[in-house]
């Protein structure tokens, strides 16, 4: 597998570069589900800088994905504040999301196969992206065939993606959600079912993209050692945010109820509705057991 052009990914004096910031603020998102409400998200508050790359973990079904749409204008929240640089996006209409995801905020789903026309050649897939953004007024950064060259993905511009193999499918996916030259980059689940090699491949086209032009990347990833190439991880966890790691350094999150998720290890000595103390110190607070001293 060929690896990433050595060219600059953004052209001189064409397009704009740099990511803009995410703001979650006490989100709560409820979906129906056999004629009742269920609590997806309860009560998410989550800042994501500009330039930032930040990988959201977490068991499935505890709220991973719903961020991203949300992120991404797909939802509505039930309740709280969802910003992208500066669009409320809670206030936006339809077309004015659609717009927003043509142009600002790259979105790629699950799987290869919704990110592009199956009939239709790689070079035409980018080409189709882009004239969907240049419609609402954005101009890309690049032409597609320049984009293909730049990540080393040139020797594809005339295959169909169906017909290539799932890791060269994945990048062309990526490569698609890139063409606009967004902002913001969401990705659900990049690198799921791909070999190692291939999901290296994958997460480097994303390390480039920001490290040239800045630009905030935001994944959903099941996989550790994926999770562990990001600056940060945020793990989500019944809804809230559980915990955060900088660096690999691993953090408990105090959310705006003032709640924290204990870690998995903690709770294995701090069973749920065990009584604690919580004892102040000059350089932060304890929790004990009653009878501790």
């Amino acid at each position: 597998m060929s690896g990433p052009a050595a060219g600059a990914l953004a052209p001189p004096g064409r397009g704009g570069e740099g990511g803009v910031e995410v703001r979650l603020t006490g989100v709560v998102h409820l979906y129906r589900q056999s004629g009742t409400d269920v609590v997806a998200l309860r009560g998410v508050d989550l800042d994501v800088d500009a330039g930032e790359m930040v990988a959201l973990l977490g068991p499935s079904g505890m709220g991973k994905t719903t961020v991203l749409r949300l992120m991404a204008g797909i939802l509505t929240p039930s309740a709280g504040l969802v910003q992208v640089g500066r669009h409320d996006l809670g206030r936006l209409g339809p077309s004015e999301r659609r717009a927003l995801r043509a142009g600002e905020v790259g979105y790629i789903v699950q799987g290869t196969s919704p990110n592009f026309l199956p009939f239709a050649t790689v070079l035409e897939n980018l080409w189709f992206a882009q004239h969907g953004a240049r419609a609402q007024g954005h101009v890309p950064p690049w032409e597609p065939v320049e984009l293909l060259e730049l990540l080393g993905l040139a020797e594809l511009a005339g295959a169909r993606p169906a017909t290539l193999p799932r890791g060269r499918q994945q990048q062309v996916a990526v490569a698609a959600g890139l063409a606009a030259g967004p902002q913001l980059v969401l990705a659900d689940e990049p690198t799921s079912q791909l070999p190692p090699d291939d999901g290296r491949a994958v997460i480097e086209l994303f390390r480039r993209v920001n490290a040239e032009r800045a630009t905030t990347v935001v994944i959903v990833t099941h996989d550790q050692s994926v999770a562990a190439s990001f600056q940060r991880t945020v793990t989500i966890r019944d809804g809230r945010v559980g915990a955060e790691a900088h660096h690999g350094e691993e953090f408990a999150v105090v959310d705006g109820t003032g709640s924290v998720q204990l870690p998995p290890d903690v709770l294995a000595v701090l069973a749920p509705n065990t009584r604690v103390r919580v004892v102040r110190r000059p350089d932060g607070v304890e929790l004990r057991r009653p009878e501790e001293p």
